[in-house]
């Protein structure tokens, strides 16, 4: 379980943190981020274990002060160069479990490793036991998931509306679902909502906003009880939407919810471009068509030049899978390398009928009668949560 640790190195002195880097050189899992960058990555970074440099112009006590409001989970370890009995007072009120000097302690850091790290063994396993025994979801929480494709009608609003519906039904998790579709919206339609309220409503309160703020502002789909922020479905209002709002936003989501299920327009702007980068997973919905395939070749491209990591986040869902299709689900495993998370069934039959009528898939838990499209949704959701 050790090789799961996720290890945050914090500090302004870049050579502290590539030294300590190399003291860990037998993790996989270690990220190495300035005092600056602490509040814009820690939510997205979610580290078992953070090791805190001490730093010349900040204080360290307030950061960990942070860390602990932030991630009450995480542990901190305290990195100090001299011997300042103020600063150390400092940090071990302010919840520390250890603290080296180095370089005069750099072996005992070294020897004490181990240790350090089976209290976060011990610490994650007691959690997940914790989670077991109340019959609580929590191995998801704060998991952002998000849908998109850069080919427009390719069922991404009715695939990622309807799994956070089923993701509701089948688990005990918090779940929210995000509608980015800035301009027009949709997901609206698919989950029988009727509201004039949207996540553009939290602007006034973006710099102090937290769970409550969003539970005011969200819907409630009534069925499965999802609760769903709404696009503000206005081009003049997504033109206002000050830049880093949506970040913010998923981080709040993330603190208070299970999963935060997002649904992004084909359009790239800052805004689906800070989603993408909180993202823990980008499900791409593919058709099987020739001019499909090649738009997942331009998104590559695009993904490349932005710099937004696709490897062990993206996968491929394909989307209306039938005997139709000249194009089969094994020719695109040979065409490309990602792997692939679904594949949904053709239904327009089932799937239409449920549009027309502006009404959810699932109407209620261990329902029998599922149209083929829901069954698909509902046997990926399944194999996710258990």
């Amino acid at each position: 379980m050790s090789a799961d640790i996720k290890i945050l190195l914090t500090g302004d002195q870049e050579q502290s943190k590539t030294h300590l880097r190399g003291v860990l050189n037998s993790f996989e899992k270690v990220d190495m981020i300035s005092y600056r960058d602490l509040k814009t990555e820690l939510d997205r970074l979610a580290p078992d274990l953070i090791f805190l440099i001490e730093s010349d112009k900040e204080s360290p006590a307030d950061a960990i002060e942070y860390i602990h409001a932030v991630n009450p989970m995480a542990l901190v370890v305290f990195i100090a160069f001299s011997q300042n009995f103020d600063v150390l007072k400092s940090v071990m009120r302010a919840g520390i479990i250890d603290f080296f000097v180095l370089p005069d302690e750099s072996a005992m850091l070294y020897g004490r490793l181990d240790s350090i790290v089976q209290m976060v063994v011990q610490r994650k396993k007691q959690l997940m036991e914790t989670a077991v025994s109340s019959q609580s979801f929590k191995r998801g929480r704060g998991k952002i998931y998000s849908f998109y494709s850069g080919k427009g009608g390719s069922g991404k609003t009715l695939i990622s509306s309807a799994f956070a519906q089923t993701l509701k039904f089948e688990s005990t998790a918090q779940v929210i679902f995000i509608d980015l579709n800035l301009h027009y919206g949709g997901a609206e339609a698919f989950l029988s909502i009727v509201s004039n309220r949207s996540f553009a409503d939290l602007m006034p309160v973006i710099d102090e906003l937290n769970e409550s703020h969003i539970r005011n502002v969200s819907q409630v789909e009534q069925l499965s009880k999802l609760e769903v922020l709404l696009s503000p479905r206005d081009a003049e209002v997504a033109e206002h939407l000050p830049e880093g709002f949506i970040a913010r936003l998923l981080r709040t989501c993330r603190r208070s919810y299970d999963f935060v299920v997002v649904d992004l327009p084909v359009a790239m702007n800052i805004h689906s471009y800070a989603a993408l980068e909180e993202s823990d997973k980008i499900y791409y919905v593919l058709n099987l068509d020739t001019p499909s395939i090649n738009t997942l070749k331009q998104v590559e491209g695009l993904f490349r030049r932005l710099g937004i990591e696709t490897e062990g986040r993206l996968e491929i869902l394909i989307n209306q899978v039938g005997k139709e299709n000249e194009i089969k689900p094994n020719d695109v495993k040979s065409i490309i390398s990602y792997p692939i998370a679904a594949k949904l069934p053709r239904d327009f039959k089932g799937v239409q009928a449920h549009i027309n009528k502006s009404e959810p898939f699932r109407k209620e838990p261990n329902e029998k009668k599922l149209i083929p499209f829901a069954k698909g949704i509902r046997k990926w959701v399944v194999q996710m949560v258990e």
